[in-house]
């Protein structure tokens, strides 16, 4: 296997850390539990984020956003893609480019340690910008995962350890009922 360094982007995007996100704003800006970033693998689908300190909301954006979620202020709006092409198929859909950050889905192709290299599997909106396209590879550290698609849940929880496992159990009693995985 080649070695892996984390891509560089265009425009100043960046990959952006799931793990200080998380810290910085909480249950506010949610990720995946560590134990399903620990046995990620080959084939998995994984939720990215790049964004830009270069741009910014334009003049006709909302103050607030607008989805249910946050109701945050909307000075570094993000196109989201709900799920990787592969599993839902939605056609290119024309929207202004306007610099934002942009969330989408890699499925993986190897890994070493804490960074994983995959392929893009959304078309992305923002792609003159920051330069990734559907199919491209990038390389990326553990800790730039958002999500980790639900297809998977079962799957990862059967590569457990024992004592991950158990561990990722008492966890998911301290932070919800785990429905999500069964």
């Amino acid at each position: 296997m080649r070695s892996l360094e984390v891509a560089s982007l265009a425009n100043g995007y960046e990959f952006v850390n799931g793990v200080e996100m998380h810290d910085a704003q909480g249950d506010r800006f949610v990720i995946v539990n560590p134990w399903f970033k620990k046995y990620l693998d080959k084939d998995d689908f994984v939720e990215l984020r790049v964004d830009s300190d270069r741009f910014s909301a334009h003049a006709d954006a909302p103050v607030a956003c607008t989805c249910e979620l946050c109701n945050e202020t909307a000075t570094n709006p993000i196109l989201c893609h709900e799920h990787p092409a592969t599993l839902v198929s939605i056609p290119g859909q024309s929207v202004p480019s306007r610099g934002w950050g942009e969330q989408f889905w890699v499925r993986i192709l190897d890994r070493q340690a804490d960074l994983l290299r995959g392929v893009i599997d959304n078309l992305l909106y923002e792609t003159h910008l920051h330069g990734l396209a559907k199919g491209d590879e990038v390389t990326f550290h553990e800790d730039h995962v958002l999500s980790v698609h639900a297809v998977h849940n079962r799957e990862l929880l059967l590569r457990m350890s024992n004592n991950d496992f158990f561990a990722f159990g008492e966890w998911l009693v301290e932070h919800g009922d785990g429905s999500e995985f069964l």
